[in-house]
């Protein structure tokens, strides 16, 4: 459970349950097989690991996560998957240490390099690394704890 402050009527601030934005984001792929050997590789240095699989789709989740958060897919209409302008998905990574090894595994297994791990202008303590995956989806692991 995630707890948040909330605002209450006589103004005092107190803790309280908060629910999620996003329940779960999906990625297409024209290779299933090869997307799951480059996430294999790459989400484990975030805390991520592979939970679920069948012949149509990957579930990847933190360990003691009660559901899959993000799933690499083959289209489910049958169509080419293509990756979004515009469209980026951001990991969480606890240390920047952590977002300089997703950069690195990312690479290794195959990715394009948009952007190595550094500081960025978003606030003092957003420190970033981009790559494409093997389908062209963008990708980013970001720590934003100060060290």
């Amino acid at each position: 459970m995630i707890l948040g402050p909330v605002l209450s009527d006589d103004a005092a601030l107190r803790l309280e349950p908060l629910i999620p934005m996003l329940l779960y984001v999906t990625l297409g792929t024209n290779d299933l097989y090869r997307a799951g050997h480059f996430y294999d590789a790459v989400l484990p240095v975030l805390g991520y690991r592979r939970q679920r699989g069948s012949e149509k789709e990957i579930g990847y989740a933190a360990d003691g996560d009660t559901r899959c958060r993000f799933w690499v897919v083959t289209p489910f209409n049958h169509r080419r998957a293509t990756s979004g302008n515009g469209v980026m998905v951001a990991f969480a990574a606890e240390r920047r240490a952590d977002v300089d090894a997703f950069h690195a595994a990312a690479i290794a297994a195959g990715a394009v390099d948009e952007g190595g791990p550094g500081l960025r202008s978003y606030h003092a303590h957003f420190y970033a690394a981009y790559v494409r995956d093997l389908d062209g989806n963008k990708l980013c692991a970001v720590c934003e704890s100060p060290e």
